[in-house]
């Protein structure tokens, strides 16, 4: 089991350097979230979450391993086709079920909830008898690697089952776990950055985040998406409310607090967005970019592993505008969420608001999401502001 090490929150001043109302109006807006995060810090200074916290980081630590074992190994055959079109992998699956059988088998004296992205409908098919035999392989070799988990087998019904104990609607009340598999499955396919990202709910806050990043160097990424084959990979990252956010290795090493970059210069700040073009508006990020003054080049990858690397301070910001009609989902942003505010950064949608996990399944927010740190949020609003102004007016 990962140790757990508790880690001081260092929040950083803001300052107020800009007499322009848009910029007074975000500062009196982040002392509103200090107030509220203090309140909810001590709300749930009786409710320590950490043996939540323990089973979250032992479920998606074998949820990795499970899907480097797969990636190894990707077969032609392991890729199917969901009605979005979006591929699914053995490991999508495996990853689920697993992590869905481990909180429940360490957490068993707790009611259950857990909103997730797969369920098990094409499994139960004919056509995927194959695969489904070939989860369950790889989820019962994976507890049997563990070595703490009882010898008995799980058949391809508990499998199943385990899958759909991800059909909640999570809420403003009660506990919900929230997971994404295998959040980036096209890096997943390609060999590049992916993340197994879970995350613990409680009345409608994230309370704690666990990022598990099998292919993200333990050293900084800043500046290259690329890294020598030498490099050591494979990155935890936790967070729980109140004491901060720290990184392990996935082998297991003594964690480490991190925080987020300290840069108070736009010019000097590094820029991450994601790999795919379908899933961000890169001609609006670099729209935001100029008007900051950016100089690098974005830094492109898949997934949550990019809450991950902002969180240590390997860039500054990180921006994602979704295409027209499209609908963020809780589980591609809780895990990183706390992850990188924990670490003394901010995520807000685009208009400067903090993200909503207690809606459902689905996040209803203004345009988009931004991150950074607090010294450089006000510039970088108002960068978006006269951007999506410039956008709209143009059409």
């Amino acid at each position: 089991m990962a140790t757990i090490i508790h880690c001081l929150r260092v929040v950083p001043k803001v300052t107020n350097t800009n007499t322009e109302p848009f910029v007074s109006l975000f500062a009196k807006r982040v002392s509103r979230l200090a107030i509220v995060a203090s309140a909810a810090s001590f709300s749930s200074s009786t409710m320590s979450y950490e043996k939540e916290l323990a089973a979250a980081n032992k479920a998606a630590s074998l949820a990795a391993r499970l899907c480097q074992k797969v990636q190894k190994e990707l077969l032609q055959s392991d890729v199917q086709s969901k009605s979005d079109k979006s591929p699914v992998t053995v490991a999508d699956y495996g990853s689920q079920a697993l992590v869905s059988f481990v909180l429940e088998n360490e957490l068993s004296s707790e009611s259950f909830s857990l909103v997730a992205e797969e369920d098990s409908g094409d499994l139960r098919k004919e056509s995927g008898q194959e695969t489904l035999q070939r989860i369950t392989k790889l989820v019962n070799d994976t507890l049997l690697s563990d070595g703490s988990f009882s010898a008995s087998s799980l058949t391809t019904e508990d499998v199943l089952r385990a899958i759909d104990r991800g059909r909640s609607e999570g809420g403003s009340h009660g506990r919900h776990w929230v997971l994404d598999p295998i959040d980036g499955t096209k890096g997943f396919l390609r060999g590049d950055q992916y993340a197994i990202a879970l995350a613990l709910l409680d009345e409608g806050k994230v309370v704690l985040g666990v990022l598990a990043c099998p292919n993200l160097p333990l050293v900084s990424i800043s500046g290259d998406s690329q890294h020598s084959s030498h490099d050591e990979v494979g990155c935890l990252f936790f967070a729980k409310v109140g004491a901060g956010t720290c990184m392990q290795s996935l082998d297991g090493s003594s964690p480490k607090k991190v925080h987020v970059s300290t840069t108070e210069n736009p010019e000097e700040a590094s820029l991450f967005e994601s790999f795919e073009a379908a899933h961000s508006l890169h001609d609006l990020s670099s729209s935001i970019t100029k008007k900051l003054g950016v100089k690098a080049p974005p830094v492109r990858i898949d997934s949550q592993a990019k809450y991950g690397a902002l969180s240590r301070g390997d860039g500054a910001i990180y921006l994602r505008f979704p295409h027209k009609g499209y609908r963020e989902k809780i589980w591609d942003h809780a895990a990183g969420c706390i992850v990188v505010t924990e670490a003394g950064g901010v995520v807000t949608d685009a208009a400067g608001n903090p993200l909503d996990f207690s809606q459902g399944r689905y996040l209803d927010l203004d345009t988009g999401i931004i991150v950074t740190n607090q010294k450089l949020m006000p510039s970088l609003l108002k960068a978006v502001r006269e951007s999506l102004d410039e956008k709209n007016s143009s059409l």
